[in-house]
């Protein structure tokens, strides 16, 4: 284990990129069909027929897929909500469910801020103890593990499509991510470099969730502080430079 590194994993079993075709873009929309609707029920399967999960937000939105390069399985997904460009008021999907939150978006418009959302990660990459009932396998860290000061080095899978979107947010020039999520997740990013604070209370979706946001200046120094997690960093955004505006064009 001494040798093991979080970027060396990825890099031999994984490939993330930009979906920026429709041909990607369609096995983004089937992985969500598979854990929102088959997996977790979170959403009824006679919503989508054609077996691919899919709502209002993502043509405003940059998708990134996760490869399990070994068996050329897709295995993850997620994707950053941007500000609608013909509707600047249009909410993002936090504000569905968490109505209260903190953020004044008159002070700062919206199109300074995009929603991390929709992470899905298949069932069979979901396999510790307490992952399978969260969409993206989010335990990164062990709790008894965390309090001894010892970080937990898998699942790597989580944290490179949290990364992916924290990349695209850095390309596109925006100045905050917003995310809904579990709040022992947040908790356990911080460990990584990745410091969500939260912008309002918790309510009961699908479990307890929370909004959360991260200040986009500043956040390379905290990801530099952790020397693996800044390498993976770095080849993950490595992987997915260049690709954004081709999404657009592709849309």
């Amino acid at each position: 284990m001494d040798n093991f590194s979080l970027s060396s994993h990825f890099s031999r079993y994984f490939r993330i990129s930009v979906a920026n075709t429709p041909k990607l873009k369609e096995e983004v929309f089937r992985i969500r069909y598979q854990v929102y609707c088959e997996e977790l029920g979170y959403e009824p399967l006679s919503k989508f027929p054609d077996h691919m999960e899919k709502d209002a937000y993502d043509p405003r939105s940059i998708h990134c897929l996760l490869q399990h390069t070994p068996s050329k399985i897709y295995a993850g997904c997620i994707r950053l909500v941007l500000s609608d460009s013909h509707n600047p008021d249009a909410k993002f999907p936090f504000e569905n469910v968490c109505s209260d939150h903190l953020i004044d978006f008159n002070e700062l418009g919206r199109s300074h801020f995009g929603e991390v959302s929709r992470l899905a990660v298949i069932s069979q990459f979901r396999k510790r103890e307490g992952e399978q009932k969260t969409p993206g396998g989010l335990m990164m860290f062990d709790d008894q593990q965390q309090e001894q000061g010892e970080q937990r080095r898998s699942p790597v899978i989580a944290l490179s499509l949290y990364l992916a979107a924290t990349s695209v947010v850095i390309d596109l020039g925006l100045d905050y991510a917003l995310t809904l999520m579990e709040p022992r997740l947040a908790r356990h990013l911080r460990m990584t470099g990745l410091k969500f604070r939260p912008v309002g209370q918790a309510v009961e979706f699908h479990g307890k969730r929370g909004p959360f946001a991260i200040k986009i200046p500043g956040l390379l120094a905290d990801l530099r502080k952790n020397t693996e997690v800044s390498d993976l960093f770095q080849t993950i955004q490595a992987s997915i430079a260049g690709k954004l505006f081709y999404n657009f064009c592709t849309a």
